[in-house]
């Protein structure tokens, strides 16, 4: 079956809370955007990261304006992660980090190396893991040295994406952690076409790639969804991005991918229809709730979950009462 083309999936469609089943997950949610915040989620979900660390990060291209702030990761690895490293792999496209000496320097524009080291993981080659219970992939090309890390800690800018539709932990590792000539190319090509896969097939073949490197780190690995300057596009196009026009929220956290990533949608989903046409139509038009419903059968994790405000006592929410208290865009 692999390499098959398959019929629509639904990818298009946003399936609402009381439509799902299983079971339910906990997600912890604070609207606090700085490093505090981070902390605060993480130390909810850092239970089993241990032994030599990795932090999966878009670090962006130059001068990205919607990346994570380097001045908040620097803040959150010297409380949390002080002997960590921030991982990334090269991409695909011809660009500013198409070659590892690029790459370092767009690393260095953006002020990663002010106060950390960055392993580009395909630097060193790659490495095969193997995918289970994919349809697409029997396994997944990655960097080198992603696994000589014990734990890996995924922190994710959520926003939107050119063809994946949203970029949330599934999309930081499933793209993010393929290498850029071999992995990337899996992803993307198709009869030596670059964009030759369909829409809910490059969904599938993400979700694919991510279950080779959670699968490899088992139950030490954790998500972080930071849900601020939520462009449509991807971190990836920099400076080219299209302005920011939905609220911030604030930041997710769990041990479970697709609870994370769909807390997170569903949040996008509780604003009001002026505050989140732009990115809803994004995620719509090119079927990227795919995402979500695919992870759920390979069994990735739950798009069930109970939602812990820890900002008010730990307090049981919804995504609308999350939304409730959104912050405004701040640039």
């Amino acid at each position: 079956m692999a390499g098959q083309p398959t019929a629509a999936t639904g990818g298009e469609r946003y399936i609402p809370y009381a439509e799902r089943t299983g079971n339910e997950s906990i997600v912890y949610f604070t609207r606090d955007l700085s490093p505090e915040g981070l902390m605060k989620v993480y130390e909810r979900v850092n239970g089993a990261i241990s032994g030599k660390v990795a932090i999966k990060l878009h670090t962006g291209e130059p001068h990205g304006p919607n990346i994570i702030p380097p001045a908040w990761v620097k803040a959150f690895m010297a409380k949390e992660l002080p002997d960590a490293t921030i991982i990334e792999t090269n991409t695909y496209y011809d660009g500013d980090r198409y070659t590892t000496e690029q790459h370092r320097q767009t690393l260095k524009i953006n002020g990663w190396t002010d106060f950390t080291t960055v392993d580009i993981t395909d630097e060193h080659g790659t490495t095969m893991l193997p995918v289970k219970g994919g349809k697409w992939f029997t396994e997944m090309s990655v960097g080198a040295s992603l696994p000589t890390y014990d734990s890996l800690v995924v922190l994710t800018h959520f926003k939107g994406h050119l063809m994946g539709g949203f970029g949330g932990s599934n999309k930081n590792i499933g793209i993010g952690c393929a290498d850029g000539r071999v992995g990337k190319k899996m992803l993307h090509e198709k009869n030596g076409e670059f964009w030759g896969v369909t829409q809910e097939e490059l969904m599938e073949k993400i979700s694919e790639s991510t279950k080779a490197v959670i699968d490899h780190f088992g139950k030490h690995i954790t998500y972080v969804n930071v849900l601020r300057n939520m462009s449509v596009s991807c971190d990836c196009e920099g400076v080219e991005a299209e302005p920011v026009v939905t609220p911030n929220v604030g930041i997710l956290a769990s041990v479970d991918i697709l609870a994370a990533d769909q807390a997170s949608v569903d949040m996008v989903a509780a604003m009001k229809e002026e505050d989140h046409h732009a990115l809803m139509e994004r995620m719509t038009t090119r079927h990227a709730f795919r995402q979500l419903s695919y992870m759920k059968e390979l069994g990735m994790g739950n798009d069930r979950y109970i939602l812990i405000d820890v900002d008010n006592g730990d307090k049981r929410i919804t995504a609308a009462d999350a939304v409730a208290g959104v912050v405004p865009f701040q640039g």
